[in-house]
């Protein structure tokens, strides 16, 4: 029996696309290298395209009927909600206290925090690509290819 290294790569390969899809949107954006951009939020999502890829890829090898399929989604959902909810209410904070302490010279707080539901979407399909390109590139793996 070989190592997949399928369940290793696909979450590698998700962070990556997004990452730099990121990188590039926030770039075109800014019209510049937006290196100082790099960091929670914006479009893509990428902790939706990480915890989505394992979703799918386990969908894609073990089926949806598999035990760590309804892990998987259960981590994406707690993840996805987090993002949405959670960490966008923090960067809603931060506006305001950057708000009210603009008279005083101290370091801003970061206000990009959470993701928008369109954030959250292509960090989903960023990450069933990456998902489906590991389950494709290594077959040999696979319950069904």
């Amino acid at each position: 029996m070989s190592l997949d290294y399928s369940y290793a790569l696909t979450p590698l390969l998700a962070w990556l696309l997004a990452g730099c899809s990121k990188f590039a949107i926030n770039s075109v954006r800014a019209r510049r290298l937006a290196f100082d951009l790099i960091g929670y939020g914006g479009m893509p999502s990428n902790h939706s395209a990480i915890v989505c890829s394992m979703a799918v890829l386990i969908a894609l090898k073990e089926g949806i009927a598999h035990p760590a399929f309804g892990v998987a989604v259960t981590l994406a959902f707690i993840v996805l909600l987090d993002a949405s909810s959670l960490r966008r209410q923090v960067g809603l904070h931060a506006e305001a206290i950057n708000t009210l302490s603009a008279a005083t010279p101290s370091k801003p707080l970061r206000e990009r925090m959470g993701h928008s539901r369109s954030e959250l979407l292509a960090g989903f399909l960023i990450g069933s690509l990456a998902a489906w390109l590991v389950w494709c590139w290594m077959p040999m793996y696979s319950a069904a290819g």
